[in-house]
């Protein structure tokens, strides 16, 4: 009765002040006694009890935050769970499944229950690869047309080892395979148009995925190039999309990941990285009334040959290059003389063949191309396989682009799950986005923190139906607190499965569990089959249970992860200069991170000089190089990614030096320069990025070798709230 007196004295003095009305009070306050009744005095449990059972999505959000904190005004830890696992549910995931067949096995007498054990059997996961990685494999049903002769071997070129040696398969197959986990019949993708949000959902069946692909990959093979080339893909995440990409790969080819936000000189630098030889576009990107340019910019980037998708019916908004064939005429070479529609076959390659190069920014200005091989989509799958637990029958929907990892990840974590895709082909901050989540049944939505942030202030989710999801997943930047406790109320507080990892990775090395409690903007575990390790100030390993902060490593045994770079030296940039633990060099992966004394882990950003603007990685060079032209007053640059005061994601700052100092105390020209830096970066770099502010400085910190001390900056800009004009 004491934690009831507690809540009993917040809610009765704050509930007349947070907006509900007397009727729903008096249910509230009535239930909320009936639960302290029974539970006494545990807070996990009251919180269960009241988050499932008595808040509704319909309540204001500044009750469901008095509840949250009255339940846990005692708590005493940093990180109180915000959802528990029930303890069938937790038997029935894939994780959950797979320890009840194979825990006394895996674990020996160490074992108890999938809930108990799991941390136990993550760390298993890691240190034993053979026996984990080829039981998951084997439960997703991956197929190989030559299985591998080990799972890894060790190679003295590769400090992460040899993985699969000898296996050959094809990876889009895999998504595309009739076995027991899908059918022909099966939903395959679901989707809806912007503007069309109230007409019925359009879907399409596995076997009709897999005749529009099959007549894909003959219209490639009319375009006469050698199996390993290069295509682009430079569209929004469509159906369309979807079968593209998945041609490409079935026909041993590789596909060129762009984001289709970019500018031309963006564009242009990827598919010279590549050495492109076509690519795939859409005649422009609709967006609400907005027609967005799309062939244009490809054309302005001096793109190889292009085949040109319509946003709308046959016709295109502008006359094709020379060269350039529209998509239902590149679809003509073939469709007429194939006569068994969905004839769908697949050119097996070695596991260490490449499928895709995507791109991550460095800090050398370029991007990085980081090519992903067959084994990549296989870690993707895994990881959603095993921590958001996607199940055949499930519909999972991750707003993104094909240009940025999530695009591939949710086409591989779906197909090869038996599950379906739901593609919103409109922009995800509206209602119409938040109807098609109702309407498509979705059971596990994919968000970055920006989306919900606008969620939650435009409150276009009232009035709509989200129990069919079964979990979030946030991933790309820093997630806030309240804004995620709004996005679980949305859904009577299903949990959030925080997930970090890299392009480089396929994937994440530190997520969430169905198996575990989960906090927000904390998580839970080290990624299946990952050891993660945070180097102290002296670049050593903490002991792997110690609660510290730092620069993360990882223990180079990573299944997936990537071996070489297109256009850098592999070594250098991931293994040169890391410290030795367990006779291992450990991969670097530049991401600092904070284990708590509960266990739980908190980012804390890019410890090197690139940052998560919107969940797009940008290295602090590229932006620089941009603004440093704009105009002639500025001597030098500095752009930091500094997280508010309140915490969420990075804000973008620049800190500039003028050649005469007389402008930098100046409130107009700082203004005045801000927009000159936004319409630059947004032009020429990415028109998704905006510019929170813009300070003056005298000269920028350096170290002795003349490199720009960001990370010193970004200390004094948080220390002084942004106000730094007259260090």
């Amino acid at each position: 009765m004491a934690e009831f007196k507690k809540l009993e004295e917040i809610v009765l003095g704050d509930i007349s002040a947070v907006g509900v009305n007397s009727a729903d009070a008096v249910r509230v306050f009535d239930e909320l006694r009936l639960v302290l009744l029974e539970i006494k005095d545990d807070p996990v449990e009251t919180w269960r009890r009241v988050s499932t059972e008595i808040l509704r999505s319909e309540y204001p959000f500044a009750l469901h935050k008095l509840m949250f904190y009255g339940c846990y005004k005692d708590f005493g830890s940093n990180t109180p769970p915000a959802w528990i696992p029930d303890r069938d549910a937790a038997f029935s995931t894939n994780i959950g499944r797979l320890l009840q067949k194979h825990g006394e096995r895996f674990l020996g007498s160490a074992y108890k229950d999938p809930v108990s054990s799991f941390l136990e059997f993550q760390k298993f996961s890691s240190s034993n690869p053979e026996a984990y990685w080829s039981t998951v494999l084997d439960e997703m049903g991956i197929s190989f047309s030559e299985p591998p002769s080990c799972v890894l071997k060790e190679n003295n070129s590769q400090p992460g080892g040899e993985w699969l040696s000898g296996a050959m398969l094809n990876a889009a197959e895999n998504c595309l395979l009739l076995n027991g986990k899908r059918q022909e019949d099966d939903v395959a993708i679901i989707w809806r148009d912007e503007g069309f949000d109230s007409l019925a959902l359009n879907r399409m069946t596995l076997k009709e995925l897999r005749s529009e692909v099959s007549v894909v990959v003959a219209a490639l093979e009319t375009l006469g190039l050698s199996k390993g080339s290069a295509i682009a893909i430079d569209m929004p995440m469509t159906a369309t999309a979807v079968v593209i990409y998945l041609a490409i790969v079935s026909a041993g080819l590789v596909v060129v990941s762009i984001a289709d936000s970019f500018a031309p000189i963006e564009i242009s630098t990827r598919l010279k990285i590549s050495d492109a030889k076509a690519i795939f576009t859409q005649d422009y990107i609709v967006r609400g009334e907005k027609k967005i340019p799309l062939y244009s910019r490809v054309v302005d980037a001096d793109s190889p040959p292009a085949v040109v998708v319509p946003a709308k019916g046959s016709s295109f908004s502008r006359e094709l290059r020379d060269g350039d064939i529209s998509w239902h005429a590149f679809l003509g070479r073939v469709k007429d003389s194939m006569t068994e529609m969905g004839n769908y076959s697949a050119i097996h390659a070695p596991v260490e063949a490449f499928t895709n190069i995507l791109f991550s920014s460095g800090t050398t200005g370029e991007p990085k191309a980081i090519p992903w091989t067959h084994a990549t989509p296989l870690k993707a799958a895994a990881d959603a396989w095993a921590h958001m637990d996607i199940l055949k029958g499930d519909v999972v929907a991750w707003p993104t682009n094909l240009g940025w990892m999530m695009g591939p990840w949710l086409v591989y974590a779906t197909l090869i799950n038996g599950a379906s895709m739901a593609l919103y082909n409109g922009s995800p901050l509206g209602d119409g986005f938040a109807k098609f989540v109702q309407d498509a049944k979705v059971t596990m939505l994919g968000v970055v923190p920006s989306i919900v942030r606008s969620w939650k202030n435009t409150n276009c989710t009232a009035g709509v139906d989200w129990s069919s999801i079964r979990c979030f997943s946030s991933t790309g930047e820093a997630s806030s607190v309240e804004e995620y406790l709004w996005l679980m109320g949305r859904a009577n507080y299903k949990p959030v499965i925080e997930y970090c990892g890299g392009t480089e990775i396929g994937g994440a090395f530190v997520t969430g569990s169905l198996l575990q409690p989960q906090s927000l903007s904390s998580f839970s575990t080290p990624a299946m089959g990952c050891t993660l390790l945070i180097l102290n100030r002296d670049g050593k390993p903490l002991p792997p249970d110690e609660p510290g902060i730092g620069e993360i490593a990882l223990f180079p045994t990573m299944f997936g992860a990537s071996t070489t770079l297109l256009n850098g030296d592999h070594y250098k940039v991931y293994f040169q200069g890391m410290p030795v633990w367990n006779g291992k060099i450990l991969r670097r992966h530049g991401d600092e991170l904070e284990r708590t004394s509960s266990g739980y882990f908190r980012a804390h950003g890019r410890a090197d000089d690139t940052m998560n603007l919107g969940g797009i990685k940008v290295s602090s060079v590229e932006i620089e190089r941009i603004c440093n032209g704009v105009d002639d007053d500025v001597l030098e640059t500095a752009a930091i990614g500094v997280p508010p005061p309140s915490g969420g994601p990075d804000q973008l700052v620049i800190v500039v030096v003028f050649n005469e100092q007389k402008h930098s105390e100046s409130e107009e020209n700082l203004t005045s320069l801000k927009s000159a830096f936004n319409a630059a970066l947004q032009n020429k770099l990415n028109p998704l990025f905006r510019i929170s502010s813009v300070v003056a400085v005298h000269s920028l910190p350096r170290t002795a070798t003349n490199k720009v001390m960001r990370r010193l900056l970004k200390q004094q800009l948080q220390q002084s709230g942004q106000n730094i004009a007259k260090l």
